[in-house]
């Protein structure tokens, strides 16, 4: 079934004094940090990309899920600019590896891997009846939260953590990577700790 996902990113400097806060603002702990790793998929020519599309196996923990994807082409611009809204398509699945392969038969291919620690949280809001959600990325180029629900709760929510909304990022891991390569000068390909963590280590020796 698909769902609208409505989130805004922010950069963590001190991810133990944010989560810290939490409990005190109606968050509890839903999932311990796990390590999460995803593949994109699309075609030899980028067919998805071009229509800003994604096709993503993830494993988080145990689970495996499967992921797409796509813009709401009706989605109201001034909120499409202020947070990064989806339509996604999400299950879990059995066998992760054994899909990928259904999908290189397919003709798609792997075309990128992240990487992070992920740690969940949720609450619920009683101004919009909702179950929303935080969580605490730990990426190989950075900590990030995400809060993920409705317009007013993330903004509510902001407030709460004395975030400002001029901090807040709705690009995606996959631009962060790119953002992050373009700065320094990265050969790595996949935002993974072994890729990243490689060219500071051979410095290092």
């Amino acid at each position: 079934m698909a769902n609208h996902e409505i989130e805004l990113k922010f950069p963590v400097s001190d991810p133990t004094a944010l989560e810290s806060r939490l409990p005190e603002l109606g968050f509890h702990l839903d999932t311990p940090r796990t390590f999460e790793q995803n593949t994109l998929y699309d075609t030899p020519s980028r067919d998805l990309r071009a229509r800003t599309e994604i096709l993503r196996i993830r494993q988080y923990g145990a689970l495996w899920t499967v992921t797409h994807k796509r813009t709401d082409t009706q989605q109201n611009l001034a909120e499409s600019s202020r947070y990064k809204v989806r339509i996604e398509t999400e299950t879990a699945v059995a066998d992760g590896p054994a899909l990928g392969q259904i999908f290189i038969q397919l003709g798609y291919q792997p075309v990128f891997t992240y990487e992070k620690y992920r740690t969940e949280w949720s609450t619920f809001d009683a101004a919009t009846a909702s179950t929303p959600h935080l969580v605490v990325d730990e990426t190989p180029i950075g900590t990030f939260a995400e809060l993920e629900g409705p317009p007013a709760w993330i903004d509510r929510a902001l407030v709460q953590l004395g975030v400002d909304h001029a901090t807040c990022l709705t690009d995606s891991y996959g631009k962060l990577f790119l953002n992050w390569k373009q700065r320094t000068g990265s050969p790595a390909e996949n935002l993974t700790f072994a890729e990243v963590a490689a060219p500071v280590l051979a410095a290092a020796h």
